[in-house]
């Protein structure tokens, strides 16, 4: 699964996250095309841990590739979820 956190939230179900003020905020944000970053996504003990998600900006954050591992099963409604915390 390779895709910017723009194209994650763009692929998932709006109406399942209508009482999230994040994700409201993050489909109303304009991308910026910032610095190459990615957001890692992997699993341990049983949870989803997420890292790189340190941004300047809600736009640049939505141009990060996300990395999940390839030993991880998740579905983007997990994987949306996870980065949202």
């Amino acid at each position: 699964m390779e895709m910017t956190l723009r194209e994650l939230i763009n692929s998932v179900d709006a109406e399942q996250y209508s009482d999230s003020p994040l994700f409201l905020q993050l489909t109303q944000t304009k991308p910026e095309y910032g610095a190459s970053r990615h957001i890692q996504v992997a699993e341990s003990d049983g949870n989803i841990i997420v890292t790189g998600v340190h941004v300047g900006s809600l736009g640049d954050i939505l141009t990060y590739s996300i990395d999940v591992d390839p030993n991880l099963n998740v579905s983007k409604t997990q994987l949306l979820e996870a980065i949202q915390r």
